[in-house]
């Protein structure tokens, strides 16, 4: 992985398709208030993609959501990494680098490849 602190890198450059929590309460079938308590417990991640930008809101990576669900192992893998120290922004960095995985951790939770990523998470904690 690179020296680069993860709650340094450019989340907008690393996740090219965000939505706000109104979409993803639609994609979802819940209420925003529900979205808002899905982040809150680790199901689901949101952060600003662009920090200072003006009127910017928390988002979520449109990838986190798979056929009206948060893909397969994405809220076990949070807690991992929250359980490890890790802020929302800091998880969406990892979660979205190409880290030693063929491919980055998303496209492994999104292909039912979790188990080796969910091993890596928990490696970072030791």
């Amino acid at each position: 992985m690179d020296e680069k602190r993860l709650a340094d890198h450019d989340l907008a450059a690393l996740v090219t398709d965000w939505i706000d929590w109104a979409e993803a309460a639609r994609q979802l079938g819940v209420t925003v208030a529900q979205v808002r308590t899905m982040i809150r417990r680790h199901e689901l991640a949101a952060a600003v993609p662009t920090p200072g930008a003006k009127g910017a809101g928390q988002m979520v990576p449109a990838l986190f959501l798979q056929d009206g669900l948060p893909v397969k192992g994405l809220p076990g893998l949070l807690t991992v990494l929250h359980d490890g120290g890790f802020d929302d922004r800091e998880c969406i960095a990892w979660i979205f680098l190409d880290a030693d995985l063929p491919g980055r951790p998303i496209d492994a939770l999104r292909e039912n490849r979790g188990s080796e990523v969910k091993r890596r998470a928990q490696a970072l904690a030791f």
